[in-house]
């Protein structure tokens, strides 16, 4: 079973029912409420996520969208290893390198994100989540 990271413009994609990218989301939410494979979130990602929500849905709206998204993903750690990495990393985008990091901590088998020329120098493949679809079908 596949290990996916979700970067947080993908979370919001599903969350915020972002089109034409929504589908795509929905889907792996779907395999992995299925348990065909296991989506691995930061902890950034569910205040990142409430953040930009909040602005659109109420408060209350959006933890309870939390709440489920969270049933079907694991949340990566975030401590002062992965912090200390990020900021002695080549990356330009602080987000994305503790995205990275906490990626690369979990034992992630591909990183999942619309931001593909963020993350050049991974060590794990880079996809978008339709590309990951069409990858596995």
């Amino acid at each position: 079973m596949k290990t996916l990271f979700l970067d947080t413009n993908i979370i919001l994609d599903l969350l915020g029912e972002r089109h034409p990218f929504y589908e795509s989301a929905a889907k792996l939410a779907t395999l992995a409420d299925k348990k065909n494979l296991i989506m691995v979130v930061s902890p950034i990602s569910f205040a990142t996520v409430s953040y930009i929500l909040s602005k659109f849905e109420s408060a209350e709206i959006v933890k309870e969208k939390l709440r489920k998204f969270k049933i079907i993903s694991e949340i990566s750690k975030m401590d002062g290893d992965i912090i200390e990495k990020g900021l002695n990393s080549k990356f330009t985008d602080f987000e994305d390198a503790l995205q990275y990091f906490s990626a690369i901590d979990s034992e992630c088998d591909i990183l999942i994100t619309r931001n593909g020329k963020d993350f050049k120098a991974s060590v794990i493949p880079v996809m978008s989540a339709e590309e990951y679809l069409k990858s596995i079908v």
